[in-house]
Formats: structure tokens, C-alpha cells, sequence
């Protein structure tokens, strides 16, 4: 999703359609809705941020943020992996967590990736086949894939990005509404645990390869139609909030980022949300929270044939993948946003691949375009699990 561009003009601060969400919203906002988180660290994070904010108004702590693996968060449970087997930082690590509510009405779970199409995965998919239908899947997974899988990692990346996605229409209900998240800036210096200490040389790289993997994803995401949330470009201006090892951030962007994923979520399915400028008693970060003085060169390598003044020309997409087009296909246009849908401030523009989206019945087609997050939101159209 980004180019490198010949002269960028300085922007202001920008007025977006943005949320700031209340617990008490939140709860409301995703009533009877079945929500799976699935990446690495940076969406355990994600998932955490949305189960504090389903119970009350307050950020994660430093530790709540660092912990991984632990039998219990804020009322959830370790499922399987974590301390309930070996923590480690190897590609077999696994974790998976689950949220439900004391009143039953709301349920997160979340599992961990290390590369985003494999027979793990296929596994995953399985559970979500034969268990309750999720409403919302959010999936990032790419520093993992893109440093612990060999010299052809990105050709790699981009095969199974077209599986995975090709597998979740498969196998996503026509009803279930898909947010691909694209990774957030890395920094110059990238000391994450995911990265071996033998692995160091291609920390120089890794923050270029994750710019080019990030066009790859959105393009292929947008060509199955499902919908992508740019946090690469949201906080592009926000590293005083990203952590020393150049991969994690703090409580903050924490928060943002669920404002911006909720008010994605909100937008897509038709519900009206409260209008107001400011939030008012939570602890949200200051209107400082971007840094425009702070920029960072996220030109790409010179053998893709792009630096400054230089456009970024990708390499061709992986053909499809072969096989039968599942009935009843999905999705309607997909949204980049965080943004107002029809004044997009993103320089950024990804082509559309292939041919026009296929007709997906979306949760919107569902609700009441007027549905208001102060009135009683509308009941699971199934039996709601536990």
C-alpha cells in the first residue's frame, strides 16, 4: 500500500471521523458479537486493549503489555500454548486466549501466528468451522513471516498471503466481517524477540521489507475484498510512543489503535456513533500524541528500483490460487480507513487488482442504518455460545 512519492506537502493534523470510545460503547458495540484476533505480538496486544476496554476505561499497563503467555488476563483464560506449555520465542510458540463476559454477551478470543498460512492455521480455520461463526476477524501477521523463514521469505509471504485469504472466504460465514490490519511502523533499530540475536543483520532491512509486505497484503486483501486498517500510515507520526526495540508500543497507541479499529468496525456495520470532539474523563493521550516534526525514511531498497524521486513499481501478485469458487461469495467494497470513506488523506493509493468484488451480505445489510450505540443493539441472529 506504499509508494514512495517524488514530493510530499506537509498536512495539517487531521479532523477524522475517529471515535473515542467509552467502555460502556464498546460493550454495545460488539453485544452477542464473536470476535477473533489472530498475529503475533503486536495484535496480543490488540486483543488485550479490547478486553480492558470491554470491562472498563483504563489503559494496559507496561507489564499487562510486556506479559506473554500468562494463565490469566483480566478475567480471560490461557486456552492452550503460553505457560500451559514452553514459552519461547520459535516458530512452534503457541497461544491461544478467550474473553467471555460475565453476562455472556460478548466473546474474544485470540490466537497466535508465526506465519500467516500454515497447517497451524488450517486448524485454526477448522475450529472456526465446526464452532460458533465469528462476526469479526482481525489478522496481521508479517515480521515473523518476513525474518524466520529463509532467503525467499517474501516470495513465501505473498503465496500465503493469497492462501489465507482464499481460505477465509472459504470458509468465513457471508455475514462475518474481516479486518486485515497492516503492520505499524518498525523502527531503525529492531531488537524485538522474534528476531534471533543471529538474525541482527537483517534488521536494516526488515522496516523496507515490511513497507513492500504491506503493499502485497492490502493489494490481495482488497482483491478478495475484505477490509484493511493502514496502521502504518496512522502512526507514521506517533514513534516517541513505539518501545526501544523499534517493534512494540505503548498504552497510547494502544488505545488509539482500538479507536481506530471500533470506529472502522461501527462504520462497517451501519451503526451511528456518538459525535463529540474530545473525550471526556478517560485517559487518553494529548493532542501531542503525533509528533509531525518526527519523520522516519521509509524509501524502499534501491533493487526494487525506488528512492527518492523514484516510484515504488512492485513485482507481479502470485497467480491465484486454483480451486472452485465457494457459493454464496463475499464482501462489498473494501474501505481504507480510520478516515472519512470519501475524502481519504492518505497519499497512499493501492490499485485494485483483478476483477470487480463479488456481492457479500454484510452486517450492515443487517442492521438499521440509523442504529445508535445509546439504544439496545440488535440480538445474535444465533445461539450465542456458553
Amino acid at each position: 500500500m506504499v509508494f514512495c512519492l517524488e514530493k510530499e506537502e506537509p498536512r495539517l493534523r487531521l479532523r477524522s471521523a475517529m471515535v473515542h470510545f467509552q467502555a460502556s460503547e464498546v460493550q454495545q458495540l460488539l453485544h452477542n458479537k464473536f470476535v477473533v484476533i489472530l498475529g503475533d505480538s503486536i495484535q496480543r496486544a490488540v486483543y488485550k486493549d479490547l478486553v480492558l476496554l470491554l470491562q472498563r476505561d483504563s489503559l494496559l499497563t507496561a507489564a499487562q503489555l510486556k506479559a506473554k503467555g500468562e494463565l490469566s488476563f483480566e478475567q480471560d483464560q490461557l486456552v492452550a500454548g503460553g505457560q500451559l506449555g514452553e514459552l519461547h520465542n520459535g516458530t512452534q510458540y503457541r497461544e491461544v486466549r478467550q474473553f467471555c463476559s460475565g453476562s455472556g454477551h460478548h466473546l474474544v478470543r485470540f490466537y497466535f501466528l508465526t506465519r500467516v498460512y500454515s497447517e497451524y492455521l488450517e486448524g485454526v480455520l477448522e475450529e472456526l468451522t465446526y464452532g460458533p461463526a465469528p462476526d469479526l476477524v482481525i489478522i496481521n501477521s508479517c515480521l515473523w513471516d518476513l525474518s524466520r523463514y529463509g532467503r525467499c521469505s517474501m516470495e513465501s509471504y505473498r503465496e500465503n498471503l493469497e492462501r489465507v485469504f482464499v481460505r477465509m472466504d472459504q470458509v468465513l460465514p457471508d455475514s462475518c466481517l474481516l479486518v486485515w490490519n497492516m503492520a505499524m511502523p518498525l523502527g531503525e533499530r529492531v531488537t524485538g524477540g522474534f528476531l534471533l540475536p543471529e538474525l541482527q543483520p537483517l534488521a536494516g532491512s526488515l522496516r523496507r521489507d515490511v513497507v513492500e509486505g504491506n503493499f502485497y497484503s492490502a493489494t490481495l486483501a482488497g482483491d478478495h475484498c475484505f477490509d484493511v486498517l493502514d496502521l502504518h500510515f496512522h502512526f507514521r507520526h506517533a514513534v516517541q510512543h513505539r518501545h526501544r526495540d523499534g517493534v512494540h508500543w505503548d498504552q497510547h497507541a494502544h488505545r488509539h489503535l482500538s479507536h481506530l479499529l471500533l470506529t472502522h468496525v461501527a462504520d462497517a456495520w451501519g451503526v451511528e456513533l456518538p459525535k463529540r470532539d474530545c473525550p471526556s474523563g478517560q485517559p487518553f493521550p494529548p493532542h501531542e500524541f503525533f509528533n509531525y516534526n518526527s519523520t522516519e525514511d521509509f524509501s524502499m531498497s534501491s533493487h526494487l528500483g525506488c528512492g527518492p524521486g523514484v516510484n515504488f513499481v512492485p513485482g507481479p501478485l502470485p497467480p491465484p490460487v486454483p480451486g472452485p469458487i465457494p457459493h454464496g461469495q463475499h464482501r462489498g467494497p473494501v474501505v481504507h480507513r480510520g478516515m472519512p470513506r470519501c475524502a481519504p488523506n492518505s497519499p497512499y493509493h493501492v490499485p485494485r487488482m483483478g476483477g470487480p468484488c463479488r456481492q457479500r451480505l454484510r452486517h450492515s445489510d443487517r442492521l438499521i442504518h440509523t442504529n445508535k450505540l445509546d439504544r439496545q443493539p440488535p440480538a445474535h441472529s444465533g445461539t450465542w455460545p456458553g
